[in-house]
């Protein structure tokens, strides 16, 4: 059988399997277990054992379950509304000053948490309500929410980074402290767009005498300031050890997962219901994830196995077409794929098929795989299925879902110019990790 036309079956049946509703694990499954018997008889099977074996106990993806662990117990445990008082004290006396609170909320609950949908939830929940209240314009509202949850899985902590850097074989270290930069960059063009649109129509926010808050003593202001140096001192021990070399990605989340229980007791909320819940949930969502990778492992074994990835490199190393042009076409598939299919899904069937095209085309992996990371993010708010869109939508019922939709757009065109930037200028991407 041909090389692509083994590429166009697997892949199809893949895609067709995801889009009936079945388990993401249950369709790698399916599609491994007739790929084994197709090319390599019932015999290879024990083959089948080694890899889930092999990919289970990687040791670097030790840090993906007390990533999650550490998000479960900040969040779980409620002390981040610590973070909410202290930030929106110190935003001061500016017009639009709910997006910039909601902004900085989302960057920073980013770097404590990874999750885009547990950010939205809880931004939806707990500072949209009062952005209403106080007279904000409802789709902007949404638009800067859904943008800020969108870089928690850049910013490291990130597990989707740690998910492709083990899949495509680069520095897990590198590609987390890689999102640092463009993380930054978005939330800042987020921003800008935000205030840009209020300097440009008053209507969209109200008057800075209506809803700020009396301006506080200095004193009071620094005590709401040092009230957030716990969740400083877990971000700096996420990502400054990984930076300076200290510790390891999963040396420095076992450290994070210290400082959320230290920071759950300071404040009072440490109690043995919470450790049990988040220990139990930190499981299943860990154990999702391996299981899923362990069977994406085996499906890329298989198209190397069938000669299909082989071929496929050789093709594109004897075309005449441009790497610039080979970039934006593989990225956009993805673009457009990550619209109608589960993001995480679709990265887990595309690594294999890209890793060596990104060799032989010569791309910085770092930097290629970053810029992976962002496209396959974007899904989570780009309609009609992104799953943050509807994760925000669950805890505000009222949110019509097309208000939500018109809501993102400004805000994934704003994503694509932060990627176009980084395209152009690597080294916002390759900078820290070149410090390692």
């Amino acid at each position: 059988m041909e090389w692509w036309l083994i590429l166009a079956i697997a892949g199809t049946l893949l895609l067709a399997l995801f889009a009936s509703g079945m388990p993401i694990f249950l369709a790698f499954l399916a599609i491994n277990v007739a790929g084994v018997l197709a090319f390599l008889g019932p015999g290879a099977f024990s083959m089948v054992v080694n890899s889930i074996f092999d990919t289970t106990t990687t040791g670097t993806l030790t840090a993906i379950p007390l990533f999650v662990l550490m998000g479960e117990l900040l969040f779980r445990s409620g002390t981040t509304t610590v973070l909410f008082e202290a930030v929106d004290r110190a935003v001061g006396r500016v017009r639009g000053r709910q997006y910039v609170l909601a902004m900085v909320l989302a960057t920073i609950f980013g770097a404590l948490s990874g999750s885009n949908m547990a950010v939205a939830a809880m931004m939806g929940r707990t500072i949209y309500p009062g952005m209403i209240a106080r007279g904000y314009d409802p789709k902007l509202s949404i638009g800067v929410i859904l943008g800020g949850a969108s870089l928690a899985p850049i910013i490291p902590p990130s597990v989707l980074a740690i998910i492709i850097a083990t899949l495509a074989n680069v520095s897990v270290a590198g590609l987390l402290i890689a999102g640092i930069l463009p993380g930054l960059l978005l939330s800042g063009l987020f921003l800008l767009y935000a205030l840009g649109r209020c300097a440009l129509q008053p209507a969209l926010s109200p008057s800075v005498d209506l809803e700020a808050p009396a301006d506080e003593a200095g004193a009071e202001l620094w005590r709401h300031l040092l009230r957030c140096l716990p969740f400083g001192l877990i971000i700096f021990s996420v990502m400054g050890f990984i930076l300076a070399g200290v510790a390891t990605p999963s040396e420095s989340a076992a450290t994070g997962v210290a400082g959320a229980l230290l920071t759950a007791g300071l404040f009072r909320r440490l109690s043995w219901r919470l450790i049990w819940d988040s220990l139990t949930q930190a499981a299943y969502i860990a154990s999702m994830i391996l299981v899923i990778m362990a069977s994406s492992t085996m499906f890329s074994q298989l198209l190397a196995f069938s000669g299909a990835t082989g071929q496929l490199t050789e093709v594109v190393a004897q075309s005449h077409l441009q790497p610039a042009t080979m970039f934006l076409v593989m990225m956009l598939l993805v673009f457009v794929f990550c619209m109608f299919i589960d993001q995480v899904a679709l990265m887990l069937v595309v690594i294999p098929i890209y890793e060596p095209m990104v060799v032989t085309l010569g791309f910085d992996p770092i930097w290629f795989w970053l810029l992976m990371l962002l496209n396959v993010t974007l899904g989570g708010i780009t309609p009609p299925f992104g799953y943050a869109m509807f994760t925000f939508k669950g805890v505000v019922p009222d949110a019509d879902l097309r208000t939500i939709f018109r809501a993102v757009l400004p805000f994934v065109t704003l994503f694509i110019i932060g990627m176009v930037i980084i395209y152009a200028i690597p080294q916002i991407a390759t900078f820290l990790p070149g410090l390692l």
